[in-house]
Formats: structure tokens, C-alpha cells, sequence
């Protein structure tokens, strides 16, 4: 799988959207700007608006990078071999990854007022993508659900993929719905559960065919 300029401009954008807006805020903000919020939405934790910076680049920049380098790192090429596929789960990552980077630095420039919750919407809507996404891919060392038994199966690999994939789509539009209905302690706690189960089910998943298998 070659990388051209053009097939990564858009992705190039992506990534440079969130540099560009804390530029174009950065006289607008005071010296001393709220950098972590409890699970109450409330600041609890304020320091210096040059940690900002660090904010696209651990998320957006570093997560580029890293999607960039996974195909030469690749031992069996399997991610080549996912073609346009890939290019996708590349622009879908980046694209979430710039947005939460745009809404962190949007909640700053407010002085810590603005909605956390869609982050949880971000979220929730990555999962249902991802999920969406499962089932058309293939076995490999780095995306997917890598248990022992699906790396070691196709067929269960299709399988937990498929199952998983729809685990995972109806639970991101689950956190979404939650969002919009719930807030505070009882909503992070829900969140957090739902994304607990849709991980550990498709593990316990391939193991129990692998069993049947064996």
C-alpha cells in the first residue's frame, strides 16, 4: 500500500485544524487556562495556556503518526493489503481525534463552561464507526479484536468480528443516546460500563468458539 500526497492531504488538514484554531485564539486566553475537568464536568485542575500545544499534538498529530507508520511496521503486510480500507480507518481516527482536540480547546477558551458531553457524543459516534468498520477487516496484528483465538483462526476472527463490530455500532449510538439523557456520576458511570462490556464480550466471545472449534 504506497501513500501519495494527495491521498494524505485531507489528512494533513485534518490533523493541522486544531494547531490552527489555538493559534487564532491564543491571544484571546488568559495565562492561566482549566486543562482537566472531573467526571462532574467541573475544572479541577488549571496551569499554563503553553500546555495547550499539547493537546493536537498528543492526540491528533501523535495518532497520525502512529496510523502512518503501522503499515511499514507491519511483519505480514496485512495492512497493505487492506487497501482503501485502511485510508479510511486513517481519515475516520484523524477526523475524531481533530474534533475532540477542537472541542478540549473550545471548553478552555470558555473558562471551562462548555459541554463536556460532546465528548461523549464523539466518542459514542467513533465507536459506532469503528463498529461499522469491524466486519470488513482482516485478520492482522494491530486493528481488530487480536485475542489469541482469533489470531490464530480466520474463522473465528470473521466471526467475532461480525458479532463484535454489531456489539460495538449499537453500543456507540447507545452512549450517544445516554448523552443527551443523562449527565454527571450516574451518566460517566453508564459510559464507562458500556464500553467495559462491548470489550470483554467479543474476547469471551472468541474464546467460547474457540472452544467449540477445538
Amino acid at each position: 500500500m504506497k501513500t501519495s500526497f494527495r491521498s494524505e492531504l485531507p489528512l494533513l488538514l485534518l490533523v493541522a485544524v486544531p494547531f490552527v484554531y489555538l493559534w487564532t485564539i491564543w491571544n484571546d486566553l488568559p495565562d492561566t487556562v482549566p486543562l482537566h475537568w472531573n467526571v462532574e464536568g467541573e475544572v479541577d485542575r488549571v496551569g499554563s495556556k503553553k500546555e495547550l500545544w499539547l493537546i493536537p499534538v498528543v492526540t491528533t498529530l501523535m495518532i497520525y503518526l502512529i496510523l502512518l507508520a503501522v503499515p511499514a511496521i507491519d511483519p505480514k503486510r496485512k495492512i497493505q493489503e487492506m487497501g482503501a480500507k485502511y485510508q479510511q480507518l486513517k481519515f475516520a481516527l484523524v477526523t475524531f481525534m481533530s474534533g475532540l482536540a477542537l472541542v478540549v480547546l473550545y471548553m478552555v477558551k470558555e473558562g471551562g463552561e462548555g459541554s463536556a458531553r460532546l465528548i461523549f457524543v464523539l466518542v459514542g459516534l467513533l465507536f459506532a464507526a469503528l463498529g461499522n468498520y469491524m466486519k470488513t477487516v482482516k485478520p492482522n496484528y494491530f486493528i481488530g479484536f487480536r485475542t489469541p483465538w482469533t489470531l490464530e483462526n480466520n474463522t473465528i476472527w470473521e466471526k467475532t468480528h461480525r458479532m463484535g463490530g454489531m456489539l460495538w455500532f449499537v453500543g456507540g449510538l447507545l452512549m450517544v443516546l445516554i448523552s443527551f439523557l443523562m449527565q454527571g456520576r450516574t451518566h460517566f458511570y453508564i459510559f464507562m460500563g458500556i464500553t467495559l462490556v462491548i470489550s470483554i464480550i467479543p474476547a469471551i466471545y472468541s474464546y467460547l468458539l474457540f472452544r467449540r472449534e477445538g
